[in-house]
């Protein structure tokens, strides 16, 4: 079980190595956090809703301005050897080291707003852990423009934020994600999820306020390697699916037309669609479910979104199965309520809801049981629904 340091302790302790690193206090300090999906998994997509949330891991930067002035930003991290340096006086284009396009992209996004942030010292220390789907690149690009915010003394709408930190993934690391983990990043909230409408890019905060339950993020530790073009067969599949429907994506669709139609499909586009259409349904539905704070039921859209993502659009692999069904083991009277695969699958985290007061057992016997299975370790995070990114130090 890994605890997490709580925000202030992990910017003080930013600023402790920034005066290290640089000499000095810093000037600003800035934080946003990682995110894990609640519910509403592959349906991003296909213009449905998702229920993310912000967790209890943050990518955290300090700044001050460089002793000698210039308009060069130098990012050191804690975490990797080779420091970054940015000129804001020329055009920003790709660089390296690799890790450095993240916040390279945020800033060629504010300077491209007429927003420059000039020359800068800035340290960075994260504790979202990295390549485990918990959305370590968002919670880097968010925490660089709450950075850039403080330094500049401005605020963009926060969906402008979220959008503005979105292209930088898409052009700068080349990663064409979609909205779901910058805008939890950027407008996550204490205590609540995000309900996301991923046609619209409306949200809505979803109370999560019960301190008897919190969510266990299981990595499974393994990342298996696609045949080429998983993802973007898949699409294609929903794509089809919805012209066979006659309608502009699945989220028009309904689960009687679809059966209605099946005979024009072939089997794998109509088990496609099934799942979006009826993952859609299950993530509006948790949200009333959360609201209420009923959690058995949470807990089985959970169970029927993971045998969903399985079963239909087979997306989760044997370690991921492990861990859902070592959670179902538990059970309610062991304190599980529901457990699923979360993120794009094949690997990666799973996600479980569970009572507070049954953390620590759960943890241990999932390590355990999942160890026995498949010899691999797990690493196991607990968290309650987090803030968004925040200015620490002003």
């Amino acid at each position: 079980m890994v605890l997490s340091m709580n925000l202030q302790e992990l910017c003080a302790q930013t600023a402790s190595e920034f005066e290290k690193s640089y000499g000095r206090a810093p000037q600003w300090i800035a934080a946003a956090p990682g995110r894990v999906n609640f519910i509403g998994e592959h349906v991003d997509y296909n213009d449905g809703f998702v229920l993310p949330m912000a967790i209890e891991f943050y990518t955290v930067m300090a700044a001050a301005r460089p002793s000698g002035g210039g308009p060069m930003v130098q990012i050191r991290s804690t975490a990797e050897t080779e420091a970054a340096s940015i000129d804001t006086s020329k055009p920003i284009t790709k660089g390296s080291p690799k890790w450095s396009n993240y916040p390279r992209g945020v800033i060629a996004g504010f300077v491209a707003c007429g927003i420059n942030p000039g020359g800068l010292d800035v340290l960075l220390h994260s504790t979202v852990p990295f390549g485990s789907g918990l959305s370590s690149s968002a919670a880097l690009e968010v925490s660089t423009a709450t950075l850039i915010e403080a330094v500049t003394d401005t605020k963009l709408d926060p969906v402008d934020k979220a959008l503005l930190c979105q292209k930088a993934e898409h052009e700068f690391a080349g990663v064409p994600c979609g909205i779901m983990d910058q805008f939890i990043s950027a407008m996550g909230r204490e205590n609540h999820l995000l309900l996301l409408d991923c046609r619209s890019r409306k949200t809505e905060l979803v109370p999560m306020r019960d301190p008897s339950v919190e969510l266990l993020i299981v990595n499974t530790n393994v990342q298996h390697e696609l045949g080429s073009g998983q993802y973007a067969m898949r699409r294609a599949q929903c794509e089809e699916a919805a012209r066979i429907l006659g309608v502009p994506s699945l989220r028009h669709a309904s689960l009687d037309a679809l059966e209605e139609n099946k005979g024009k499909m072939e089997d794998v586009v109509f088990r496609r669609a099934r799942h979006v259409i009826s993952e859609i349904r299950r993530t509006l539905e948790a949200a009333e479910i959360v609201r209420a704070s009923t959690w058995e039921i949470a807990g089985q859209l959970m169970y029927e979104s993971h045998n969903s993502l399985r079963d239909d659009y087979e997306v989760s692999c044997t370690e991921l199965n492990a861990i859902v069904e070592i959670a179902n083991s538990i059970g309610l009277s062991g304190g599980v309520y529901g457990c699923r695969m979360t993120g794009g699958g094949f690997g990666g985290c799973a996600v479980a809801l569970v009572k507070n007061d049954s953390v620590a057992s759960i943890s241990k016997t999932l390590a355990a049981e999942y160890k026995k299975r498949t010899g691999i370790e797990a690493t196991i995070f607990g968290s309650r629904p987090a803030a968004g990114a925040t200015i620490i130090k002003s």
